[in-house]
């Protein structure tokens, strides 16, 4: 599902190139989950931004779903970020403006998928029908965060990518997102890459990957 192939990306300072990814290779099989960890600066989030498509290598290869994400020009990317992935963040990003049944059908109308069948299914997982006709300033944390996810699995994406989906929430709230995450993904038959801090949350996942000073750390991969 996933081949990322000696990976190097850096960014341009004052002081010249920072290196942040510095020759990565992983791979993810289809229907499979890794948990990626590794120190701030170590690359986490840089690596799952290349694969998502919203930046650019600077060498390397990423295959993805049959796709050869490192020699797509922008509109192809595109193409891949509206079709061919489910993006989970931190802070939630959802849009103001829409409704909560709005919010969880925009990402499969974008991708000319949208399924009223399954987003139904999706609602009553998630435990948001009573909140559809709310707004997100409407909800606390945790609310939020399960439409995001519906969002993210509405259009039954091949990779969801998720970034410290339980940062922002309590303990017990977290658990109970991250539950719904990996009963959802499965049922969905989507392949799960996940940034977190969190070795409680990377041991629910099939496999673990650290990442150190921009390279995978040998030795210390692990299989929940």
């Amino acid at each position: 599902m996933l081949d990322v192939e000696d990976l190097y990306k850096s960014y341009p300072t004052p002081q010249g190139p920072l290196p942040v990814l510095q020759g990565v290779d992983l791979r993810l099989e289809r229907g499979g989950s890794l948990a990626l960890m590794g120190e701030s600066g170590s690359g986490k989030s840089t690596l799952l931004h290349l694969v998502a498509g919203l930046d650019g290598v600077d060498r390397g290869r990423i295959h993805a779903d049959g796709k050869a994400l490192h020699a797509m020009g922008e509109r192809e990317l595109a193409e891949w970020r509206r079709c061919g992935i489910g993006l989970i963040f931190q802070q939630f990003n959802l849009v103001g403006s829409l409704t909560v049944a709005d919010n969880l059908a925009f990402q499969a109308r974008l991708a000319g998928r949208h399924d009223a069948g399954w987003q139904a299914r999706l609602v009553e997982q998630l435990g948001l029908g009573e909140l559809l006709h709310r707004y997100p300033e409407q909800l606390s944390g945790g609310q939020q965060q399960r439409v995001a996810l519906g969002r993210a699995l509405a259009a039954r994406p091949a990779l969801v990518l998720a970034d410290e989906p339980t940062g922002n929430l309590d303990e017990a709230t977290a658990e109970q997102v991250l539950q719904l995450l990996l009963e959802l993904v499965a049922g969905s038959g989507s392949t799960l890459l996940m940034v977190t801090h969190s070795p409680q949350v990377a041991a629910r996942l099939q496999r673990t990957v650290v990442l150190r000073k921009g390279r995978v750390h040998p030795g210390v991969e692990a299989s929940a």
